[in-house]
């Protein structure tokens, strides 16, 4: 069934097959009707040329250039050919004189040589006629259907020399096509092994290069698939774990309380504890449910201009009474740009822009020890003044700045950075900071982690409003990352 479903119509092999006996069809009636043609206009020419020579022959011999002599040899001489001998009175006479016209055997009388094909009761006959010394005239005429018959047998041989190669390449592009498609089945078949969930398979040995790009690009995918789904298992195994550690003192507590085993004066303290871990699954499934929705085509983005610099006042106002609880500062850094230029013009989503400073300053709250500091800057790079100035006592803005003026877009860009006072990030977790997961599978037993899915959902959707971050690391300490937003 496999077989039969790659020879249909549709499949390659078939179109292959389909084509090449189309050419070589298209080929053998090119061939046949130019060959024939050839044939015959050679086989004409060369009855004119043994005429031609055969009367040379006779008018050198004069012993030969007389009707009697012609008749006598008769057959045995000319085969088909009729001779005809024309007087120096003009008369024609012998078996070839019905071919001969009134002005041909004047000309011929004159002394003058013919050569011609002329009709005779619907016959095409070759006549060649040349002057003796004698002042008459020799004539062979022949039909030029004794030619054509000596041209069937010819034309025969090479129809059949045509039909044998049509077979040769009927064969030739049955092999052909199952030596092309061949590869292409194995990789459609690879392809198949990979969707049932097959992974690490080997590709064919030696392929036509064309083929070989697709088995190596059926091997990255399939590389990049294991690994892809290598990470989703780990991500599905460590979100499972930290689900349940707060599952489980929500259900521990539960039961002590069904149980009536908890103290009315601890009810309060348990029912808080209770609260803490409902918010910490609330956080999970929220930060699940954001990345869905970052994944999905249908993520609404309405893009309006506004003031980034409002955002960010707004961000650091909700957020300063939750970090007081901890012991932590969430302050506004200004620098002399926003001094300089005021407003922070960005068009984008306000909505989201929010949200993406609210993970930002979620996640430097979470890594700063208690008395640390998470500040909040915008800086505006303008065409005009295209370095971004420091903010007090920190160098490293104006390193940044000073990086940025050879890349500046024509209407400048707008910069939101968020910085923490926490441990910083080595080289090894810049080269990760936005993979789904990674620092929270190194930190997980070292320090206080999130879900594992905040910076990578600030990545998507900092993607999404088609702006960019990066993370680098401040030079008093700590992690900073910038948000980028190119101003048209």
């Amino acid at each position: 069934m496999a077989r039969l479903r790659r020879m249909s119509p549709a499949s390659l092999r078939a179109r292959i097959t389909l084509v090449t006996v189309s050419v070589a069809v298209i080929a053998v009636l090119i061939t046949a009707i130019f060959s024939l043609q050839f044939v015959r206009t050679s086989a004409l020419s060369d009855a004119k040329a043994q005429l031609s020579a055969q009367l040379d022959i006779i008018v050198r011999r004069p012993a030969l250039a007389t009707l009697e002599t012609l008749a006598d040899g008769g057959h045995a001489v000319f085969g088909d050919t009729a001779p005809a001998f024309v007087s120096s009175a003009g008369i024609a006479s012998g078996a070839g004189a019905r071919y001969l016209t009134k002005s041909m055997v004047r000309r011929l009388a004159d002394g003058a040589s013919i050569s011609t094909v002329v009709q005779h009761d619907g016959e095409s006959v070759i006549v060649e006629g040349r002057p003796t010394a004698h002042g008459t005239a020799i004539v062979l005429a022949r039909p030029q259907a004794s030619v054509e018959r000596s041209v069937e047998a010819t034309a025969q041989r090479i129809i059949f020399a045509l039909i044998l190669g049509l077979i040769v390449a009927l064969g030739g592009g049955a092999v052909l096509a199952r030596w092309l498609t061949r590869p292409l089945i194995e990789a459609a078949e690879t392809a198949r092994r990979m969707a049932a969930g097959e992974r690490k398979l080997t590709p064919p040995g030696r392929q036509p290069t064309e083929i070989a790009a697709i088995t190596t690009a059926l091997s990255t995918l399939d590389h990049a698939l294991a690994t892809s789904e290598g990470r989703q298992r780990e991500f599905l195994l460590s979100i499972s774990h930290d689900i349940r550690t707060p599952l489980t003192a929500v259900r521990g507590y539960a039961e002590a309380l069904a149980d009536g085993l908890i103290a009315a004066d601890d009810i309060p303290r348990v029912g808080q504890t209770l609260v803490t871990e409902t918010e910490r699954l609330d956080r999970f499934v929220g930060d699940l449910l954001e990345l869905a929705r970052l994944e999905a085509e249908d993520f609404a983005i309405d893009l309006q201009d506004f003031d980034a610099d409002d955002t960010l006042d707004e961000a650091v106002t909700a957020w300063q009474g939750r970090s007081a609880v901890r012991q932590l500062l969430v302050v506004r850094g200004k620098t002399v740009s926003e001094e300089e230029f005021g407003a922070l013009p960005i068009r984008s989503d306000a909505r989201r822009v929010r949200q993406l400073l609210d993970g930002l300053i979620e996640n430097a709250l979470r890594i700063s020890p208690p008395g640390g500091t998470v500040t909040v800057v915008g800086r505006r790079v303008d065409p005009a003044f295209p370095v971004a100035p420091a903010l007090s006592g920190n160098s490293d803005d104006a390193a940044l700045g000073s990086r940025s003026v050879s890349r500046i877009p024509a209407g400048g860009y707008v910069e939101l950075e968020v910085r923490d006072t926490g441990p910083g990030l080595s080289d090894a977790d810049l080269a990760v900071v936005f993979d789904r997961g990674a620092l929270h599978e190194r930190y997980r037993n070292v320090r206080a982690v999130g879900t594992g899915l905040g910076l990578s959902i600030a990545a998507r959707l900092v993607s999404r409003l088609g702006a960019s971050i990066r993370a680098e690391n401040a030079d008093d300490g700590g992690a900073r990352f910038i948000v980028r937003f190119d101003v048209d």
